[in-house]
């Protein structure tokens, strides 16, 4: 059983005196205060942000700009291609400028690349097919920050270029280890990853937003600006109808759900079942979601992949239009044919995982720090997938790659807290043909001639550590599970919505006894425990693992006749567990269970 390591929380704060002042309980103004939340201000906008307190627009780089030229095309009558990306941040953000240009009277259209033939974000073929059809004016979103070639080509071509991103600026690293900011060639770039040394003005307060956000501030300032005091009414509805695909965005690209990412997300889902969209609301019926109030695993793990399921085995294209689309029959056709795509993708990744896990044991790659494999029949939609279901199970970077069959790979990293994938990828430009991504994930494209030495200097200039491999579970605090009772867990709820750093509140307890176990689940994926704490408090808890490696676990590290104890209701072992509170509502009651996360078995 590999051994994850556990560390508990300890920032210090007055816990009883913000707890007074917010009327909350010294509990959760703790777990607020791990959330790198400060004082009585900090906590009360954690739990009661609004839409008001989001940061000024105009403090993006080059959003004024940007929309006093958007304003200008609009009012020429000129036409306005977007051009997104193939995931759901892009096919939201081209939906969020599509959407709000045509409301504001805009001559405007919107593509999307091609996965296999355009690969990631704007290209020569687009720009070019752009100026052929007569386009003026070219507004990237949630990609163009890296695209200083094709956007060049564009501003060859007498059209005007806007980018809007949220991506890492490209740099050059120089000799003394500064580095040298590469912008594209446009009129206007809008990113909050612009550095102060380019702007030469104040950062954007909170730059870690999706490409979804960029343009839903862009719009906004647009729309304030032509709507005027008199078109209030209008701008307001234009923000709600909005909202809804920021918060998609927000919570599929994996953005840290704090600040205004936290109230972006908090206010989208709530608005999403009574979003006028006749494809929104279609994506819901078809997943079962019509009547759920939305968390951030329905958008994360339900509603996302069927979007991006269309631009990975299809297009994009269909994940766009399913927005686009007025008439709600042909809405519930394409949101269907979403999901079909999505449930085949996942047969397909449990394939790709299988292999590459296979690939691993039989290859030795287990003592690599940095795992990079080739699954030629792999394909190159899922490598991302794939990437990071492989991290998962083996906390290390891993690259995915695929086979073209041109002598061309493509592929796709992930990567772990402690490894900064992109500047990794930087130091090994040569190899590319082409790459991009930030700190956490990254894309690829490389002839398959320098696959080796890429492989060899990935992990020669490695310089993870053992204990930076060892995976680690950050708990908010030590305690019994006694103390977490029905009215505390739903004041817990306040925390949501929970997703990247903001997770679900963790404790950590010891000297569990577990005194039955009992196999569940069509796939023998959930153990129910009876467990007892040293004060006899009775309690039940639930784990989410394979059965044979739980059962595997128990007997390698209890004594002997352990299992055959505990799945027969006689059982005594006792463990220290992470566990999170939750309640389980049955036949009109409610009880308290505890989700078993991690654990240690006591020899």
């Amino acid at each position: 059983m590999r051994k994850n390591k556990w560390i508990v929380t300890a920032k210090r704060a007055d816990f009883n005196r913000i707890a007074q002042e917010c009327g909350i309980s010294p509990i959760l103004a703790r777990l607020i205060r791990n959330r790198d939340v400060i004082g009585t201000e900090g906590t009360l906008r954690f739990l009661k942000g609004r839409l008001e307190d989001l940061h000024d627009p105009r403090l993006l780089p080059d959003a004024v700009k940007a929309v006093e030229i958007i304003e200008r095309k609009i009012r020429e009558g000129k036409r306005i291609r977007i051009i997104g990306d193939y995931d759901v941040d892009g096919i939201c953000s081209s939906y969020i400028l599509w959407h709000s240009l045509r409301q504001l009277g805009a001559e405007v259209d919107a593509v999307l690349p091609e996965r296999l033939k355009d690969g990631y974000g704007i290209n020569e073929r687009l720009v070019r097919n752009a100026a052929q059809e007569g386009v003026d004016t070219i507004l990237t979103c949630d990609n163009g920050i890296a695209a200083a070639e094709p956007l060049g080509i564009a501003s060859a071509l007498g059209m005007t270029v806007i980018v809007t991103d949220h991506h890492e600026v490209p740099f050059k690293a120089n000799p003394d280890g500064t580095r040298s900011y590469l912008l594209p060639p446009a009129q206007a770039v809008v990113d909050p990853k612009i550095s102060p040394e380019i702007t030469g003005t104040d950062p954007y307060p909170f730059p870690e937003i999706c490409g979804a956000v960029v343009a839903y501030k862009l719009c906004l300032l647009l729309a304030e600006r032509m709507y005027g005091e008199s078109g209030r009414a209008q701008y307001r509805t234009l923000e709600t109808d909005l909202l809804p695909f920021v918060g998609l965005a927000t919570v599929c690209d994996v953005m840290p759900l704090r600040d205004e990412n936290r109230i972006l997300v908090k206010e989208g889902l709530a608005e999403a079942p009574f979003s006028q969209n006749p494809g929104l609301q279609a994506l819901l019926k078809v997943t079962g979601l019509t009547e759920t109030n939305l968390s951030c695993y329905h958008a994360g793990f339900v509603l996302g992949p069927c979007l991006n399921a269309s631009g990975r085995l299809d297009s994009a294209r269909r994940g766009l239009e399913l927005f686009m689309e007025t008439d709600a029959s042909r809405a519930l056709q394409i949101a269907q044919q979403l999901k079909d795509l999505n449930d085949s993708r996942k047969s397909m990744t449990t394939e790709g995982t299988a292999a590459a896990e296979e690939m691993i044991e039989r290859e030795h790659l287990t003592d690599r720090k940095v795992i990079v494999l080739l699954l030629r029949d792999c394909h190159e939609s899922l490598a991302g997938i794939i990437a990071g279901r492989i991290k998962e199970n083996r906390h290390r970077p891993v690259f995915v790659l695929t086979d073209t069959g041109n002598g061309i790979l493509k592929g796709s990293g992930r990567s772990i807290e402690n490894y900064d994938m992109y500047a990794a990828m930087n130091a090994c430009e040569d190899l590319f043909v082409k790459f991009g991504g930030h700190k956490m994930a990254a894309g690829l494209t490389m002839k398959e001639e320098n696959l080796a030495a890429f492989v060899r200097r990935i992990e020669d200039n490695c310089c993870l550590r053992e204990e930076d491999l060892q995976e680690v579970i950050r708990v908010d605090m030590e305690l019994p599970p006694r103390f977490l009772n029905i009215a505390v867990t739903r004041e817990l709820e306040n925390l949501e919505p929970c997703g990247n750093e903001n997770p679900k509140p963790l404790f950590v307890t010891r000297n569990i006894h577990l005194r039955s176990a009992k196999v569940m689940g069509r796939n023998r994926n959930v153990i129910r425990l009876v467990a007892e704490d040293e004060l006899g408090y009775r309690m039940e808890l639930i784990r989410f693992e394979d059965a044979q490696s739980w059962c595997q676990n128990i007997e390698e590290e209890a004594r002997r006749g352990a299992l055959e104890g505990l799945l027969s209701g006689a059982g005594n072992v006792t463990i220290d567990m992470v566990y999170y509170p939750g309640i389980n509502s049955w036949n009109g009651r409610d009880s308290m269970q505890y989700v078993v996360k991690d654990y240690r078995i006591h020899r």
